[in-house]
């Protein structure tokens, strides 16, 4: 697994995933953002990306970023929390689709200032060289 970024979460194989699919880490996104396996799905690129926000991996963010779009680099906040993810509505984004769009709500408590918030985005998906890439979203 990759090296997390300080004032994260480090998450063990045997951990609850924290996209909260019901599986285990190392049986879910843990091994995306190995790089063991490819995401199958729109949705399930969601998903890890979500978890490379909990755990701080900007790597893997930005590695499943579609290059048309992605940024540079990529600066998390270990003080941001990230503890639940919803998924509100998917269209296309299956292992025959060429896009998808994953609607999404994540909760978060931001450390620092003891507040608590949540996410809501739109994002879209394209299926480039035979991987899923994040483009955008719309908040």
């Amino acid at each position: 697994m990759r090296t997390p970024s300080d004032g994260f979460p480090q998450l063990r194989s045997s951990d609850r995933c924290p996209c909260l699919s019901g599986d285990t880490f190392g049986e879910c996104c843990g091994r995306l953002l190995e790089g063991v396996t490819q995401a199958p799905t729109a949705v399930q690129l969601m998903r890890s990306r979500y978890s490379a926000f909990v755990v701080g991996d900007a790597e893997y963010l930005l590695a499943t970023w579609h290059p048309s779009t992605r940024p540079h680099t990529l600066e998390l906040d270990p003080a941001m929390r990230w503890y639940r993810l919803d998924i509100v509505r998917r269209e296309g984004g299956g292992p025959l689709d060429r896009d998808g769009i994953v609607e999404f709500r994540a909760y978060y408590r931001d450390g620092e200032r003891g507040e608590r918030g949540e996410q809501q985005e739109t994002s879209t998906f394209v299926r480039d060289g035979g991987r899923w890439r994040y483009v955008s979203a719309v908040a």
